[in-house]
């Protein structure tokens, strides 16, 4: 199967997903608004999937799929290899769970700290348990969500990405319920604000039980049968430990920027985490649509390609994987970037949340997408490493993005204030990127060819023309960005039209794509 074909499905089903998160954060945002409850629920939401995101997927996936593969495909006897596959999953899950449980039990006893913490200035006692209460409730999440990354990577490397890529619309139809029922008790049982915040925090976990259920069933379909045993560490288990540690800090840069994000964000006014919130959801849409589906689509092949030594089947895949991240990516950095405070103004604007609120998250928005191509091309080289084992690299680039992100923003956080923050996150990125590049020429894994250092040339230069159309039309529909529903719907259809007609006509135009290569990603098999 073509990369394009597997990046195809994990990016539709990421990109129903984002869309299920836009519209849970839009019913948000009306139902709640942006306050000191709000801040309060987002810090809470934050910290669980921090912690998700820095052991369970990141780390997780980077140094379990290999080792899985490896069993699962390092054998000509298909039962022998499912067996030794079997048998490997089994003592990771059983060392696993009682790790994410203790885990979890510290970290619920140790809230109150934590809140502390990330919140540098004097807290109003009232949020501060408010904080720490939402958080108790949902950091459980972390035990159940981590169990459905373990029976995600089990899928991944036999190729079966659908189940992996569309858990998370479960969470996001779950909490869109859960509001809507807040929404309801507030118009007809006087629920406050922050009763509807309880309710939403409680949903999470509950999706979390459905979420591993969904995935239970499908590793039950591919011939996988997950069990608990005595936790034992074997060597094999000892080896992923040895391997996940420094990807958790390495591939998790970006989750531990957002804690020490959330540091910054309380030194400011109330509502700047929100802020950031709704300018991150976003930013995210396209990073994940592509960047993650691209990582995740990646890996496995790498992994076959570097243990079979064939050096120019690696480079295709990792050429292949930053033409077309590029390609999608570029255009959506400048279109975020040049109608950021529209595009809030129409998704989010309503009810509790003001244009005064849109206003100010536009501004975070067309900050924090400048960074849009790095966070995407991150996702994008660490697979390089992660296919050789090699998790420390990764590390070092983290710190060195992370020292520069923390350094700015000692720097500018009085004079720019969130959007200083943003700007310093974009930066630390962009290093990240030039470190990872620097160290795959040197070490000789992989330098990007020529030829497609042209067509990424040609790519901005379709993504300025498209660029300067959008600023006029942008102008053309001032009026409609806050109106009816019909009108916002209009004008944001015109404004995505506008933008795809115009880059892809470029593109095509001054040769920003290679038809017959994105022919052969359509049609060749993988080997």
């Amino acid at each position: 199967m073509s990369l394009l074909k597997h990046v195809g499905t994990i990016g539709s089903l990421t990109m129903v997903s984002r869309v299920a998160g836009m519209a849970r954060e839009m019913i948000f945002s009306r139902v709640l608004g942006a306050n000191a409850v709000t801040d309060a629920w987002f810090q809470a939401f934050i910290i669980p999937n921090v912690f998700r995101r820095l052991f369970a997927e990141g780390a997780f996936s980077a140094a379990f799929v290999p080792m899985f593969s490896k069993r699962l495909h390092g054998t000509t006897d298909p039962e022998t290899g499912l067996e030794s596959a079997r048998s490997f999953s089994d003592d990771v899950l059983s060392v696993f769970l009682p790790v994410l449980i203790l885990l979890c039990a510290v970290m619920m006893v140790a809230m109150p700290g934590v809140i502390w913490i990330l919140s540098e200035k004097p807290i109003d006692p009232e949020n501060f348990v408010l904080a720490v209460a939402f958080a108790r409730v949902m950091f459980p999440y972390i035990v159940l969500v981590s169990l459905v990354t373990l029976f995600t990577g089990m899928l991944n490397s036999v190729s079966r990405f659908a189940p992996g890529a569309s858990f998370p619309i479960i969470l996001n139809l779950v909490l869109i319920a859960a509001l809507l029922g807040g929404e309801y008790a507030a118009d007809t049982l006087g629920w406050n604000v922050e009763q509807v915040g309880y309710a939403v925090a409680w949903a999470v976990p509950g999706a979390g039980v459905l979420q591993l259920a969904w995935l239970y069933y499908w590793t039950r379909v591919e011939g996988f049968r997950p069990k608990l045993l005595w936790p034992r560490i074997t060597p094999e288990v000892k080896r992923l430990g040895i391997i996940a540690l420094p990807a958790a800090i390495g591939g998790g840069a970006y989750q531990i920027n957002t804690l020490v994000q959330l540091y910054f964000l309380n030194q400011l006014a109330d509502g700047s985490v929100s802020y950031m919130n709704y300018a991150d959801r976003l930013n995210q849409l396209p990073l994940g649509i592509i960047g993650i589906a691209l990582s995740t689509a990646i890996l496995p092949t790498l992994s076959k390609f570097v243990g079979s030594k064939n050096k120019e089947g690696a480079d295709r895949i990792q050429s292949d994987a930053i033409e077309l991240s590029m390609l999608l990516t570029i255009p959506a950095a400048v279109a975020l970037a040049v109608c950021a405070v529209p595009f809030v103004t129409m998704i989010f604007q309503g009810g509790r949340f003001d244009l005064a609120d849109a206003a100010a998250t536009g501004q975070v928005l067309a900050a924090l997408v400048l960074g849009l191509p790095a966070y995407v091309l991150v996702k994008v080289l660490v697979p390089n490493f992660y296919a050789r084992s090699d998790t420390k690299t990764p590390v070092y680039a983290a710190f060195i993005s992370l020292f520069v992100f923390v350094g700015l923003n000692f720097a500018i956080l009085t004079d720019y204030g969130v959007v200083g923050v943003a700007f310093a996150s974009v930066i630390g990125a962009w290093i990240n990127v030039a470190y990872l590049y620097v160290i795959l020429v040197k070490r000789g894994y992989y330098s990007i060819p020529l030829a497609l250092v042209g067509r990424i040339a040609r790519q901005l230069v379709a993504a300025a023309a498209m660029g300067a159309a959008l600023w006029f039309a942008r102008d053309l529909l001032t009026g409609w960005f806050s109106a009816g529903l019909f009108e916002r719907l209009g004008a944001l259809l015109v404004l995505v039209g506008c933008s795809a007609v115009v880059y892809f006509g470029v593109a095509f135009a001054v040769g920003a794509i290679d038809r017959q290569r994105l022919a052969a990603l359509t049609k060749k098999k993988a080997p």
